[in-house]
């Protein structure tokens, strides 16, 4: 799978081969309505570990699981908050969405969990995503490059800034289209790991993944049930071994 890299302009973005001239939007309406205080619905579906070892664990998280437990007492169900009670020592190295399911990283030691820590920085952990986006992406293959930051405005969102935004690039390759749904099934690579990046650049490249509460339109969002989002594969360097780790989960949808 080759993915060709856009080149960033300044004071603008890049997305399959057009710069568009925006220091920095809040122009993102999209949000369906957020309750407040949010309370997360229950998630009867388990937890499966596709890998273990004294160092760390592989695991495949359902959607509609929280990483990690909210700061509301009813949002104590996560993650991290499962897994503990088996694996003391347990913490998470990176995170996914509440609504995204896929393959996690969990450290059983601070060695581990700093070790680990490094590679995302050194962006050698590399990470695939199959996506459920709306409607037919025109291009087979491209990149989105366009730097994200905060929108202090509407929380939770994120918003695309060249000002404030720290560099954000998406690779993406088209799988299929389909036309029940009407939607484009495409796999992700991610250079880097904002947050809400693949959300936001599905929403920049005009194709919403397909059941975003933040960044869909209403007619894509109620297309799905779920954030149609998937951790598929990770690739890293055991932090002990230092053999080269490779890990897939096949896409539930």
């Amino acid at each position: 799978m080759a993915f060709p890299k856009l080149d960033s302009e300044q004071a603008g973005f890049s997305c399959l081969g057009y710069t568009i001239v925006s220091p920095c939007s809040n122009a993102i309406t999209t949000m369906q309505p957020q309750a407040d205080p949010f309370i997360v619905p229950p998630c009867h579906e388990q937890i499966n570990i596709v890998y273990q070892d004294e160092f760390l664990l592989l695991i495949n998280k359902p959607s509609g699981l929280l990483s990690l437990s909210g700061k509301h007492p009813l949002n104590k169900d996560s993650v991290h908050w499962r897994l503990v009670k088996g694996f003391p020592t347990a913490t998470m190295v990176h995170r996914l969405d509440f609504g995204t399911s896929g393959l996690l990283i969990i450290a059983l030691n601070k060695q581990v969990n700093g070790h680990l820590t490094r590679q995302f920085q050194d962006r050698s952990v590399t990470k695939t995503y199959t996506a459920l986006l709306h409607g037919h992406v025109s291009k087979d293959i491209g990149s989105i490059d366009a730097p994200i930051a905060k929108n202090h405005a509407n929380f939770p969102l994120q918003k695309i800034c060249s000002v404030s935004g720290k560099s954000a690039v998406s690779h993406y390759e088209v799988i299929e289209r389909l036309e029940e749904p009407f939607a484009t099934r495409v796999v992700f690579k991610p250079e880097s790991g904002r947050t809400h990046q693949l959300r936001i650049h599905s929403q920049v490249l005009g194709h919403p993944i397909l059941g975003c509460d933040l960044y869909a339109t209403d007619e894509a969002f109620f297309m799905a049930k779920r954030l149609m989002l998937h951790a598929q594969s990770i690739e890293f360097d055991h932090p002990i071994t230092g053999e080269r780790m490779s890990m897939v989960s096949p896409c539930p949808f």
